[in-house]
């Protein structure tokens, strides 16, 4: 038979806490007044009834076993009194965070780079929680760095490598992030675990590769920056050529404009600021 979680009806343990106080003093003072030795099973008794009290906080919960045989739950909050032979395990159904360290994975195109990540999950089945896995919580930590590796194997760092990833994990964003939490999410039910959120905190290249690509990125970032500075030198050129030929400020042969247009593409293009020779003779010189 399938078991899930099942609420426990846990008696108030103040009138119980009354009783048990009745059977402790009422003997005692018996066997001192009467000599009535024999009253002393009744304390006995009592004590044995001592460890079915237990407090349940807010956001906590109490599994009860007897004998390896499931009872139920107590979610409800306050102090009770149960079967003294039941186990009562404490279940904290309270929000957690867990901030993963940074591990070292392998992109989709094993590229190796460090990547952790921010999640927020609660207990939501306690019978899932203490019998279907062995210590939740370290079984947490173990699923979730799986999910880490498997999403980062799914996309690339960037698109410098694959022009074609649509998604990638530096610039994936919310898309990134949501097949981050549906992973641990399935990863996480056999546990009877919530997730809340998970987001990635940590992403960067690997330390042996990180000089590396960053210069990679100047490098692509200077090719881009240089490619604009062309374009408009191209641009600027072509219109001066158009102005000075509308107006006809100047006749310019073939020869004399492949000569301006190269002294203007130095002087637009350049990374440095232009030092012109001014000529003080004929146009010809």
């Amino acid at each position: 038979m399938k078991k899930e979680e099942k609420s426990y009806s846990a008696m108030s343990g103040y009138p119980m806490a009354l009783a048990i106080l009745l059977l402790l003093g009422v003997p005692i003072v018996v066997i001192i007044m009467f000599k009535m030795p024999w009253l002393i099973a009744i304390d006995l008794f009592a004590l044995l009834l001592i460890p079915g009290f237990t407090i349940v906080n807010p956001n906590e919960s109490r599994v009860l076993v007897l004998f390896g045989d499931y009872r139920g739950t107590i979610k409800k909050n306050g102090f009770f009194w149960v079967n003294p032979f039941f186990t009562k395990d404490k279940i904290s159904l309270r929000a957690r965070n867990l901030d993963s360290e940074p591990i070292k994975v392998n992109d989709k195109l094993g590229n190796p780079i460090m990547i952790g990540i921010v999640l927020v999950w609660r207990v939501e089945d306690t019978y899932k929680a203490a019998f279907e896995v062995d210590h939740y919580e370290h079984f947490v930590g173990i699923q979730t760095e799986a999910a880490i590796r498997k999403l980062a194997g799914h996309y690339p760092y960037d698109n410098f490598d694959d022009a074609e990833a649509d998604i990638t994990l530096r610039s994936g964003g919310e898309e990134v992030n949501d097949a981050l939490e549906k992973e641990i999410t399935e990863r996480l039910a056999i546990a009877g675990i919530h997730v809340y959120e998970a987001r990635i905190s940590y992403l960067a290249y690997s330390s042996e590769i990180a000089s590396a690509m960053l210069r990679r990125q100047q490098a692509t970032a200077i090719v881009a920056a240089r490619f604009k500075i062309v374009e408009g030198a191209v641009s600027m050129v072509e219109m001066a050529l158009d102005e000075l030929s509308k107006k006809a400020i100047v006749e310019l042969d073939e020869d004399k404009k492949a000569a301006m247009v190269s002294n203007l593409m130095v002087v637009l293009c350049s990374d440095r600021d232009a030092a012109p020779v001014i000529n003080t003779g004929t146009l010809h010189h």
